[in-house]
């Protein structure tokens, strides 16, 4: 089966188409409720040379990688009719790419494999880089069929007396996936710090670093797919590599763009841009006159790809997240918008339930089968002088069944 560059067409599903670690638990940053048992995320601190940090969070996560593969597995079967040795060579595919582009994650991607045998003492001997390779391509792979969604918010604040910029996103995906998810930080010699909420096995999520560079993810179904360009978990683990939004943009341009249509929100201490990338180009959008920016699942200046109607709770929630920032600001006026932070934003914006089940804070939809929620809420800051931070909160905000606060700072 071949994918490969830009003359793949795969059919489009129509609109709205449907462990336990082994780990220490992130438990001394939490504040607020008790977390539940499903809750109780695994913190891992990676550091060395590429291989050497694949290497320690596979042995760190090995349970948690497997449970993933077999929820992909599955998943790919479900949706895209495909079984695992097509898509281990769908990922083959790729791996030319990423050995030319990104080595060094390429490497990193051995060390989980190994990582993976090594920890489950030969239980599992047939797991290699392709099974690992196949989780980080895995939107790839799936040629846009699946059906993640994310509402994501950059807010500039400048006032008199304060001067942040804020990023933050809910994340929505299958429910199944959410007790596997886990803190890492990232130490390599040369680069900033990287503090990632990640999918276990796979090298890039949502996260920032000691530079303050912060990036989120919106998952856009169009196509074309090219498999000589990177997946877009490896663009947000460059992007992380980085000490700038524009470093990180002419990292992107240098690499030749995304494998598939994505969206990343990335910001700094200075602004934010929205990347919306694909295999012909991309665009890249600014803030608002109040400094804002909001992306959902849709693009908004991108027209140069297939992007059929998919999600229509879409454009509700941007409108929607737009309507609440708007509320923030004319009730505190311009010089207590200071006060906007974290537990501002959960509270009001990031639980927001309109149009539910494809809400900001997202709930299955009883009338289809996949079991798709906000798996967790992250809000970045970053101000100058002092260490970026997040807080993070898995499980809906304000549902009552959330985890309590886990705080990370670089």
């Amino acid at each position: 089966m071949s994918m490969n560059n830009l003359n793949l067409e795969p059919p489009l599903p129509s609109s709205d188409s449907e462990p336990e670690s082994s780990s220490d638990t992130e438990s001394s940053s939490r504040t607020g409720a008790s977390a539940s048992p499903v809750h109780e995320i695994p913190k891992i601190d990676l550091a060395g040379s590429p291989y050497e940090i694949g290497l320690q969070h596979g042995t760190q996560l090995a349970p948690q990688v497997l449970d993933q593969l077999r929820i992909y597995r599955d998943l790919f079967q479900e949706t895209c009719k495909f079984d695992w040795a097509t898509v281990r060579t769908v990922a083959s595919e790729f791996q030319g790419g990423i050995s030319r582009l990104a080595p060094d994650l390429l490497d990193e991607m051995r060390g989980i494999a190994d990582g993976v045998r090594a920890a489950q003492h030969g239980v599992h001997p047939g797991i290699d880089v392709l099974d690992i390779i196949a989780l980080n391509a895995r939107s790839e792979i799936a040629l846009g069929q699946w059906d993640d969604g994310c509402t994501a918010l950059a807010w500039r604040i400048r006032t008199q007396d304060c001067h942040k910029q804020i990023l933050a996103q809910n994340w929505d995906w299958r429910e199944g996936v959410g007790k596997n998810l886990a803190i890492a930080t990232i130490s390599a010699p040369g680069k900033p710090q990287i503090w990632m909420v990640i999918e276990p096995g796979i090298v890039g999520k949502i996260g920032f670093n000691s530079a303050s560079v912060g990036v989120c993810l919106n998952a856009i179904r169009a196509r074309p797919i090219s498999t000589s360009l990177l997946p877009i978990h490896l663009l947000l683990r460059i992007a992380l590599e980085c000490d700038s939004i524009d470093k990180a943009i002419e990292s992107s341009d240098s690499l030749g763009g995304a494998a598939s249509s994505q969206h990343i929100l990335i910001a700094d201490k200075d602004g934010a841009r929205g990347l919306e990338l694909s295999p012909r180009g991309a665009f890249y959008l600014k803030e608002d006159e109040n400094g804002i920016l909001v992306h959902t699942n849709h693009f908004l200046e991108n027209k140069l790809v297939d992007e059929p109607p998919w999600l229509s709770g879409s454009p509700v929630r941007l409108e929607r997240a737009k309507a609440i920032c708007g509320e923030l600001m004319q009730e505190l006026g311009h010089e207590r918008l200071g006060e906007i932070d974290a537990k501002l934003l959960r509270t009001r914006l990031f639980s927001d339930t309109v149009n539910s089940p494809q809400a900001i804070c997202c709930s299955p939809d009883p009338n289809r089968v996949a079991r798709i929620q906000t798996l967790f809420n992250i809000v970045m800051t970053f101000e100058p002088g002092r260490a970026p931070c997040a807080e993070v909160i898995f499980g809906k905000p304000g549902s009552k069944e959330e985890s309590g606060v886990y705080t990370g700072e670089l």
